[in-house]
């Protein structure tokens, strides 16, 4: 039979999708790329956002009343966090969680004998075992995605994952090196390490997130290693000089800061200040050269003032990000912010996140401008039909080069490159030698 996948969220849910079509593949399903001809259907769920909850379920109702005798899977955070609302779902005919997903083409076998509706939501309980979810390849990308962490135990006041993910759990260092090498062996030079909670790889098992990335590195075919989404909370000097010693570690540390405000920040239940963020930033910088630092940030979080807001504005601005995703806070049914008082108009939210947009773009156009006239190696992912090579440098500053370098594609090549000049999100370069 055939299968169509839709991923919804995180870098996470990507290799975990991965590895749901490796398991179905090997079972002897056809897995497509486009929907039209797919029996059954299966929706990876990303439940951060209640308007992601949404989106999901208009694709589900889209989906069944465009393929009416389909088989439509509903798995992933949704079900997990939310397993009475999950179940009263009428166009999943089967539900999963998180949990067990290696039991998902056994379980999809079992209601194509039977065509009885099957629900499948298995509750975390603590001291878990990491959940193997190796893979073998990303045949359309050239960078491949390593979920080496997974699980959160932090419980910040405004959101549902430990809710849907269980507590702290981590990837062994021997299965990383042997999914690294099928990684390699699969022709990709740059691996992404991913996880629920990155920054405490290794804290159920006395490893650090250092430990996994030396294990990477060992690999003499894999050429670059990029960390995922980080939350300072285990970054120490320590750990940073560690993972400073590995020269194949890319520059680029997205480091989630959600608010420069201290109350705000103690509101949200993180575990860190202002000053800390700062601190590890600097340090970073320090002891990377090239060092981008991107992040995430909220505005509008229950009680904040505007006098927080400010504080917040100028904290994000004195540090200068090289790009920031900037978000309204959104209740979250479930999460001990949705019940708050001094919940934050819309249109207050909303304005606060455009005031930080405006002000942190200028601190993304200053990041760009300085990388003229330095030399990166470029590794290319793609082209368009016109011919334009496009890749991305260590510190990940997205590259084109405006001319045709040769008649042959550049994928998955590293090309040393000059940066020209800087455009509104990206540079412009030449090549000036190989790798």
């Amino acid at each position: 039979m055939n299968i169509y996948f839709f991923t919804f969220g995180c870098k996470v849910n990507i290799c975990e999708t991965e590895n749901m079509k490796e398991l179905f593949s090997e079972a002897g399903y056809t897995i497509f790329e486009t929907e039209q001809e797919a029996d059954i259907f299966i929706i990876n769920s990303c439940t951060v956002t209640e308007n992601g909850d949404k989106k999901m379920k208009k694709e589900l109702r889209r989906i069944r009343r465009t393929y009416p005798d389909s088989i439509i899977v509903l798995t992933g955070c949704f079900p997990q966090a939310f397993p009475d609302e999950a179940k009263k779902i009428p166009e999943a005919d089967i539900i999963i969680g998180t949990k067990n997903r290696n039991e998902l083409v056994k379980i999809v076998s079992g209601y194509i004998n039977k065509r009885q509706k099957i629900v499948n939501i298995c509750e975390y309980t603590r001291n878990e075992a990491f959940e193997s979810c190796s893979n073998k390849g990303y045949k359309d990308n050239t960078r491949a995605f390593m979920k080496i962490q997974d699980g959160c135990g932090m419980f910040c006041t405004y959101c549902i994952i430990p809710y849907s993910r269980g507590n702290f759990r981590s990837k062994s260092i021997d299965d990383i090196i042997s999914e690294t090498d099928m990684l390699a062996s699969a022709g990709h030079k740059e691996i992404v390490l991913t996880g629920i909670n990155l920054s405490f790889y290794g804290a159920d098992c006395g490893k650090r997130l250092a430990d996994a990335v030396e294990a990477v590195c060992m690999n003499d075919r894999i050429e670059r290693i990029r960390l995922s989404s980080l939350e300072p909370e285990m970054l120490t000097d320590e750990d940073i000089k560690r993972l400073a010693k590995q020269e194949k570690l890319c520059p680029h540390f997205h480091l989630s800061l959600q608010s420069g405000c201290d109350k705000t920040l103690k509101a949200m239940h993180r575990r860190y200040l202002s000053s800390d963020y700062e601190k590890i930033v600097n340090s970073l910088r320090d002891n990377f050269k090239d060092c981008s630092i991107t992040t995430d940030i909220m505005t509008g979080f229950p009680g904040e003032t505007e006098e927080d807001f400010c504080v917040s504005l100028k904290f994000a601005e004195s540090i200068g990000f090289a790009k920031a995703h900037i978000f309204p806070y959104s209740q979250r049914k479930g999460t001990p912010a949705a019940d708050m008082p001094d919940q934050i108009p819309q249109e207050i939210k909303y304005r606060r996140a455009a005031e930080m947009e405006k002000a942190l773009s200028r601190s993304r156009e200053k990041f760009l401008q300085d990388q003229i006239g330095k030399v990166f190696p470029v590794l290319f992912e793609r082209e368009k039909d016109d011919g334009i090579h496009n890749g991305f440098t260590p510190n990940y500053t997205k590259v084109k080069i405006l001319t045709k370098y040769s008649d042959k594609s550049l994928r998955n090549e590293l090309f040393y490159v000059k940066i020209i000049r800087a455009e509104k999100d990206l540079c412009i370069g030449e090549i000036v030698s190989n790798h």
